[in-house]
């Protein structure tokens, strides 16, 4: 899996996605760095095939209204520390993984993996 990690979201999780052994970018990386627009985040998740790991609700609109970005994954945790989230993530990567071989939009909450269709 590659990954693209929004600005909502740490850069620890994209440096644990990294050790974990994916290839992972957060837009901080990206020339406009977290000021990288929606529409440049879709594109180059197409081209690269990265899944888009998002807070941003308005992903979720361009989803089902553009198809876009490649694939979804969606964080709704509400708030929540950094090292739960990171820890979240840790325990779930092997379900995530199976899920996103045969869907292209996944929520993660707190207790489940949502997928939607």
């Amino acid at each position: 899996m590659n990954f693209l990690v929004d600005a909502h979201l740490p850069r620890k999780l994209a440096a644990q996605l990294k050790e974990a052994g994916f290839d992972t970018k957060h837009t901080i990386s990206l020339p406009e760095g977290n000021y990288t627009s929606d529409q440049f985040i879709n594109e180059l998740s197409i081209e690269e095939k990265r899944i888009v790991v998002t807070k941003d609700a308005d992903f979720v609109d361009s989803f089902w209204l553009q198809d876009k970005p490649w694939k979804l994954l969606l964080i709704s945790t509400g708030n929540i520390r950094n090292n739960e989230l990171k820890a979240l993530f840790l325990n779930n990567l092997n379900a995530l993984e199976s899920r996103f071989e045969e869907h292209r939009f996944v929520e993660l909450t707190r207790t489940n993996l949502i997928i939607h269709i």
